[in-house]
């Protein structure tokens, strides 16, 4: 597993406070919560490199989520800080692999990852088709950012993109 420091050499796409109604009836975050904030953090990236709504409307392009595998490290309680940081793991022409790292900051402790596969598809056939140049060239700067991590990420080692 990454260390809290090394997570926090990514960007942090999101930062919260656990609210009383993040908390279910065993007195910690709840599965939705961890799920919400880990892809809304996929979703940010996505839209600063231009999948965005006028990207859906103008283009009549978007992504899917085709598989996800979320973890759990860690419990987070109310009151607690955190942060959600992602990366782009690798694309290939239609799909790419990202995972989202959900950072507890008041233990310095990594608390979840979700490992994802979005496909690139057309918004009227809803089927797979090729990323354009420009999107793909943003994944591909991301890639290229996380490239000098030096360390892996903690994929579950079933699902990830085809070449």
């Amino acid at each position: 597993m990454p260390s809290f420091d090394q997570v926090m050499e990514l960007p942090a796409w999101m930062k919260a406070t656990v609210t009383p109604d993040f908390i279910d009836e065993n007195g910690h975050m709840n599965i939705r919560h961890y799920l919400e904030l880990d892809a809304r953090s996929t979703t940010l990236l996505c839209e600063e490199i231009g999948i965005d709504n006028s990207y859906r409307t103008e283009r009549r392009l978007g992504v899917f989520t085709a598989e996800h595998h979320l973890r759990y490290y860690s419990e987070m309680h109310e009151g607690e800080r955190l942060s959600v940081h992602t990366r782009v793991l690798a694309r290939s022409s239609k799909a790419v692999h990202m995972m989202a790292f959900l950072l507890d900051h008041t233990h310095a402790r990594l608390a979840n990852t979700l490992e994802l596969v979005l496909v690139h598809v057309g918004m009227d056939t809803r089927r797979a088709t090729p990323i354009p140049d420009d999107v793909a060239a943003g994944f591909d700067r991301h890639i290229a950012e996380d490239a000098r991590l030096g360390w892996p990420a903690p994929v579950c080692g079933v699902m990830g993109v085809r070449s």
